[in-house]
Formats: structure tokens, sequence, C-alpha cells
């Protein structure tokens, strides 16, 4: 089957999918079709900064899905690690696994012992990670060149799929006015209302009212969480 057409089949179902149930049984479908038995996503809202929402769906066994979780080794997947700083694709080895050597024997010992890793973000901050992965057979440069453009678009389009359907998600506010974000970007970057003011050539007190009307809108309570908000959200 060509790129093209296959693009299109997964595209009709990875788009039109109505819960985040079915999207994964099509995004695990594409990955059997790709010679992958596992299929993992997560999508990771930038807020809260102390504690973001992380969704995820996989096919893992129970049993490996419970001791991840259990033993908390989000914290020392090296493949979470590589997604959170780059969105090169990353093949799992001996040494991506180097620091971790217990995870990854327990990994091993539980059917994961062949995988393939790509992160991706959008406009609004919002982080995806697709993990494709199998039991046997190591992945090959052969069918890494054959399957690498179907695997890395494949990343962009259950990112766009997932983030539709994950109901929590909350937009960024539309509404902010260019005055609004102006004075924002100024306090990020340290910033006094007295001197936003003078840089604009406004008054204080306009300042003021453009960062309050900012805040309401973002859901902020003060200034610094508003800066922050407005900074992980990308509207600055």
């Amino acid at each position: 089957m060509n790129f093209t057409h296959w693009q299109d089949l997964q595209l009709q179902g990875l788009l039109t999918a109505k819960t985040e149930d079915d999207l994964f049984a099509v995004l695990a479908a594409a990955a059997r079709d790709l010679g992958f038995e596992y299929c993992a996503y997560g999508l990771r809202m930038p807020l809260p900064v102390s504690n973001p929402k992380v969704y995820m769906r996989n096919n893992y066994s129970r049993h490996w899905q419970e001791r991840y979780a259990r033993l908390n080794y989000v914290r020392i997947d090296p493949t979470v690690a590589h997604g959170m700083k780059s969105i090169l694709p990353l093949v799992w080895n001996e040494s991506v696994f180097g620091q971790s050597p217990e995870f990854w024997e327990d990994a091993r010992g539980h059917g994961l012992r062949v995988g393939w890793a790509q992160s991706s973000y959008d406009a609004r901050g919002v982080g995806g990670l697709l993990t494709l992965a199998r039991s046997h057979d190591t992945l090959s440069e052969t069918e890494l060149r054959e399957h690498s453009l179907k695997m890395s678009w494949l990343v962009q389009v259950a990112h766009e799929g997932m983030s539709r359907l994950v109901s929590t998600v909350t937009p960024p506010p539309s509404d902010l006015t260019s005055r609004e974000l102006e004075v924002l970007r100024w306090t990020a970057d340290g910033k006094t209302s007295g001197e936003v003011g003078q840089i604009m050539h406004i008054s204080e007190r306009t300042v003021n009212f453009h960062v309050n009307n900012a805040l309401s809108k973002l859901g902020a309570v003060n200034k610094t969480a508003g800066v922050v908000k407005a900074a992980m959200l990308r509207l600055l």
C-alpha cells in the first residue's frame, strides 16, 4: 500500500473518532500495520505548572501497566525524558536505558524489547508522546527507512486527534487584546508597571488596567501566575 493511500485511511479514522478509546483503537491498528504489537500514547497539558495533567492510553499488559504506575516508572523512563526535550524520534537500545538498567530489564521481562518513540507539541503547549513497541525482531535500518515517514506522520495526527477529544483541555483565551498581550510581554521581561507605561507611552494606571483584564481572562491570581500561564500557553 502506498503512503498516500495508507495516510488517507489513518486520517479518516483518527480525525473522525468520537471517543478517546475509539481513537486509540485506530492508533493501535495502525501500529500493528507497521509491525508493532504494542502502542502507547500520552498527552501532557502545560498547566497547572506544579502538577500538569497527563492522559495516557496503551495496550500493554495489565500487569505492566500496574507495575509502571506503582513504581512510578514515568519518573525514570528515559523515553519520556527524551520526549520532554526533543521531538526527534528515539529508537530503543542499551545506551538509551543505560542510566536505568533495572527499569530496562523489567520492561524486557514484560515483552517490551524493541521500541520507537517520538514526541510532538502544538501551539497551545500541549505535548504528546507516541511509543511503538514489540517483543521480538530488531528494528532494522531498512525497516526504519521504509516506515519512518508513516511513523512520524502518525505522531502528528494522533496528537491532533487525541487533544481534540480530551475534553478537559482548556483552550487558550482567544480574546486577549494586543495591548493586554504587550503589557504581559514587558512584565515577563521584568518591567514594572511604571516602566511598561513609559515604554508604551501610556499611564501606569492604564497598564494596570490592561494587566488586570488579562489576569481575569487567564484565570490567574497575580501577575506572576498570569505571565507564566500566558507563556505556557504560548501566547507571548
